[in-house]
């Protein structure tokens, strides 16, 4: 008999093959004589007996579950195993590492939006941590009704709030619905610290909510580039000077429709600095003339007849300046 008396023994252990399962329920529910627990890092075991928590396993390790596990569950110190007698248990394995979740909204959110009747429609995208934070409302929310339980199942759960989320911190403060970028740090802080808040209600726990980025219709793309642009030519000495700068970097080379805009408006505003720069040169001209007539004398030096601010006089020719 002894070379037979762990012959039903096996090996209670999660071996994690599924990325980004926050917890696992060890599905063979009897433990036999010899039975090993295998925790690998990154796991807590926990026994749970009719539906009751036995005991929670940390450390990392092998044990032989008859003496280095039995002897601290609650109800089953004294359970002695025997032939045909094993230990009838569930083991409940937990992922204690955060995970990463990417997540984006399924369908365009209609924001208010001044001159847009029907709101303006955005999708958002980023990322969050989740982890299991704690095991006895786990336990008592989700164990007892899944086999497993993934962020897939945590993504679900928050996508289906967080349109609301996202409409309702945004719309906070008065914020410019076109330039939500400069904003999402702010949103993301505090669609994090509600998420945080409904999530743990089953014992998981939300960190690092991110917002990459806010994507805008086509048409709105587009008028905001327009703007960008009317702002640059707005000022014309610097659009000069850049689109002579991007002319000289190629080349001279032909750039269609969009190169003859270029050359164009670079024309204009040359012709513009060239009729500036002849008005000055006459005004200066001027005030020369105007500055010299106010020098000469008023009596000519030669015979004494008054000038008149003439520049030879008007009675013995002698020239005045």
């Amino acid at each position: 008999m002894g070379l037979f008396s762990n012959q039903f023994s096996n090996v209670v252990e999660w071996n994690e093959t599924r990325e980004g399962v926050l917890f696992y329920k060890w599905q063979n529910k009897e433990i036999k004589k010899g039975s090993k627990l295998i925790i690998r890092p990154g796991q807590d075991a926990i026994f749970l007996y009719n539906g009751v928590v036995e005991g929670i396993f940390e450390d990392e390790g092998s044990y032989d579950i008859e003496s280095d596990i039995i002897p601290f569950l609650t109800t089953l110190k004294s359970f002695k195993f025997g032939f045909n007698t094993p230990l009838r248990a569930e083991v409940l394995f937990i992922n204690t590492k955060e995970l990463l979740v990417k997540w984006g909204t399924k369908n365009a959110i209609n924001l208010p939006a001044p001159g847009l009747p029907g709101g303006m429609p955005i999708r958002a995208f980023g990322t969050f941590n989740c982890r299991i934070a704690e095991h006895d409302v786990v336990i008592d929310k989700l164990a007892g009704i899944r086999q497993i339980y993934t962020v897939d199942d945590v993504k679900e759960r928050i996508i289906a709030s967080l349109d609301q989320l996202l409409m309702s911190w945004i719309a906070k403060e008065g914020r410019d619905m076109f330039n939500l970028q400069a904003d999402a740090r702010s949103i993301a802080k505090g669609i994090e610290s509600d998420l945080d808040m409904d999530m743990r209600r089953i014992g998981i726990a939300i960190h690092d909510f991110t917002i990459e980025s806010f994507s805008y219709p086509e048409e709105i793309k587009k008028m905001q580039e327009k703007a960008a642009a009317q702002s640059m030519v707005g000022d014309v000495n610097k659009y000069t000077q850049m689109a002579a700068a991007d002319g000289m970097s190629k080349g001279h080379s032909g750039g269609g429709i969009a190169g003859d805009m270029v050359n164009l408006q670079m024309g204009m505003a040359l012709g513009q600095q060239m009729v500036s720069q002849m008005n000055q040169n006459q005004n200066a001209a001027s005030g020369a003339s105007q500055a010299g007539n106010g020098a000469g004398p008023k009596f000519c030096p030669n015979c004494g007849t008054q000038t008149t601010g003439m520049k030879f006089c008007g009675n013995c020719g002698n020239r005045l300046f």
